[in-house]
């Protein structure tokens, strides 16, 4: 191995590691993180791990990104499984709920509050996007096989808006679609975020995942995909 070869894998291996420790952080401080914790943690000079992330902001961004790629391709396995649309829409709901509730500091970096004075740059907009194209995409192919039956185009002024995203999910998709389809990524995200931060408490306690099936197959009714 080449000396810029080993330099390569030592950077890589301890930006890793960094951001491990600032993922237990989240666990204690949130997304109040500090680099000179971190650093500490790792038995290191602050100043070196500036040398990985330059500001927390920048190591925050990794970690968003990393979480809405997780999360994603574990959505992107399990519709991989099934066939018809209704088991991608489910098996990807399941998927994102299964990664929240093993992961639920990353989830609520990515879901939760937003972080104070912290501004997210383009790069996150991608990953952000996974799991939305993911179901967008199962929502378009059920139209496209004529598995979801005809309406009244949307006469509300908002399908103006969704009209030029409904092109590039798919040529000829209607706003009504790209409207089910934001409806059903929001109600599955306040699903999961209504379970990991205790407001199905002494309401829904014995059977979550039947209750959250339940929630994604009323989403995937009202879009007319059954």
């Amino acid at each position: 191995m080449s000396a810029a070869n080993l330099r390569a894998r030592v950077r890589a291996e301890m930006t890793e590691e960094i951001k491990n420790v600032a993922r237990r952080h989240l666990a204690t401080d949130g997304a109040n993180l500090s680099l000179r914790a971190v650093a500490r943690d790792l038995g290191m000079a602050s100043s070196a791990v500036y040398r990985y992330f330059a500001s927390r902001d920048e190591l925050l961004t990794a970690l968003i990104i990393d979480a809405y790629n997780e999360v994603g391709d574990a959505a992107d396995r399990a519709a991989a499984t099934q066939v018809m649309p209704l088991g991608k829409w489910l098996a990807a709901g399941h998927a994102v709920r299964d990664w929240a509730l093993v992961n639920p500091h990353q989830w609520a970096l990515i879901y939760g509050s937003p972080v104070p004075g912290y501004q997210a740059p383009q790069d996150t907009i991608g990953p952000a996007t996974r799991v939305i194209l993911l179901l967008g995409a199962t929502l378009g192919d059920a139209y496209q096989r004529g598995l979801i039956p005809a309406r009244e185009p949307i006469s509300a002024s908002f399908a103006q808006e969704l009209a030029p995203i409904a092109e590039t999910f798919q040529a000829g998709m209607p706003p009504h679609v790209v409207a089910d389809t934001l409806a059903g990524f929001f109600q599955l995200c306040g699903a999961i975020s209504a379970e990991l931060f205790g407001q199905l408490n002494k309401s829904v306690d014995e059977d979550r995942r039947g209750f959250f099936e339940y929630q994604m197959r009323a989403a995937a009714a009202a879009a007319g995909l059954s």
